[in-house]
């Protein structure tokens, strides 16, 4: 008698949490809202150019910071990748501790410095601080470091999430700010930041902040015209293959909706069928186009991507940066190896990529990881 209360009991409470289920599926929006992002005036554009200056230095330094035990893949890489190549500052890529700094969902780097050889070496400070998504946005070191730079006059970047970092600095507090779409809540809980919508990219007396993943790219362009005018973001854009990067976002294109939320339950339950992408990781390997094959690949919760060389040794990327490899391997089987996209231009590699995600998984998987990375397709 007891068991089969015991077994009623575990019915009923299975079907008490599917309906709970299925009642906060039903209520969730079905798709996106359409429409076209606002423009961005011209007079815009000159004040934040404006803003964005270098304070310092003719030929700034900037310093992009994370975490050793997780910071965001394509947060970090691609802005260096970006600023690196335009050659109109010096970049450098920090790690709170010695050692590499593990990327998240994927990759390993091995910064230039830490931030403590940064301080020694420069001690008067950046120009300017880009900050990451990081796995915990409370590091008392991070926040110090980056509180710390700000008081020398750099101005502060926070990318994507990384502005949730920022804000637990301090700094946000009495401006304007905006974020990834799925933590603008978690912005909104601090009541001395207003949050900004419909804009990719907010500045505020010295503070940048940006909306999702895939803003890093436009961020770092408007930094490069910033710096040394139009005609030179311009090659830059062309470069990694972005037509424009103005600041114009339409944040309702971005929310959790009922096929995000399938999308998600439905590839997290499919064990079965989960893969290991192997991306070769050559010499001179364009480190924007890896970061964001491999943030993309590993979002769509049925592929994790990592990289793969015959030897242990970091391999230089195309703009300096020492990147390990996760296995040692000569080959990668060829089922497992996606489409490549590596020698393409950023952008282009990334519309690739969710091209072949398409094909791979369907096309709500392709949608859901363009969703995560706040991707306008």
């Amino acid at each position: 008698m007891i068991w089969r209360i015991l077994a009623w009991c575990g019915v009923g409470c299975v079907a008490l949490l599917a309906a709970i289920g299925g009642t906060w599926l039903f209520l969730l929006p079905g798709l996106p809202a359409q429409g076209t992002a606002p423009a961005i005036s011209r007079d815009e554009t000159e004040a934040t150019l404006a803003a964005l200056k270098p304070p310092k230095r003719k030929r700034p330094l900037i310093a992009i910071v994370g975490i050793n035990e997780m910071s965001e893949t394509t947060d970090y890489l691609m802005p260096y990748g970006i600023l690196a190549r335009a050659d109109v500052a010096d970049v450098l890529t920090l790690g709170t501790q010695p050692g590499p700094v593990a990327l998240y969902p994927a990759l390993k780097v091995q910064p230039h410095a830490t931030i403590a050889e940064f301080g020694a070496a420069h001690p008067d400070g950046a120009d300017y601080v880009i900050v990451p998504a990081m796995s915990r946005d409370d590091d008392a070191v991070a926040l110090q470091w980056i509180k710390d730079q700000a008081g020398k006059g750099a101005i502060v970047i926070g990318v994507c999430v990384g502005a949730m970092v920022v804000a637990n600095t301090g700094l946000l507090d009495g401006r304007r700010a905006t974020t990834h779409w799925y933590s603008v809540r978690d912005l909104q809980k601090h009541p001395a930041i207003r949050f900004v919508a419909d804009r990719r990219l907010v500045v505020d007396r010295g503070v940048v902040t940006t909306t999702g993943i895939t803003a890093s790219m436009p961020m770092a362009l408007t930094l490069v015209e910033a710096i040394a005018g139009r005609a030179k973001a311009l090659a830059v854009a062309r470069d990694i293959g972005l037509a424009e990067w103005d600041a114009r976002h339409r944040s309702e294109a971005f929310r959790f909706t009922r096929p995000f939320a399938l999308t998600a339950i439905a590839n997290t339950l499919a064990i079965w069928n989960r893969e290991q992408l192997g991306i070769a990781l050559t010499p001179d390997i364009d480190e924007v186009s890896l970061a964001l094959i491999a943030d993309a690949w590993s979002r769509t919760y049925r592929s994790h991507a990592l990289t793969f060389a015959a030897t242990a040794e970091a391999r230089t990327s195309r703009s300096g940066l020492r990147i390990l490899p996760d296995r040692i391997a000569a080959d990668w089987p060829a089922k497992q190896t996606p489409p490549a996209a590596v020698d393409l231009p950023p952008a282009r590699a990334l519309d690739q990529t969710l091209q072949s995600i398409d094909a791979r998984y369907g096309p709500r998987t392709a949608d859901f990881v363009a969703m995560q990375l706040e991707y306008p397709r």
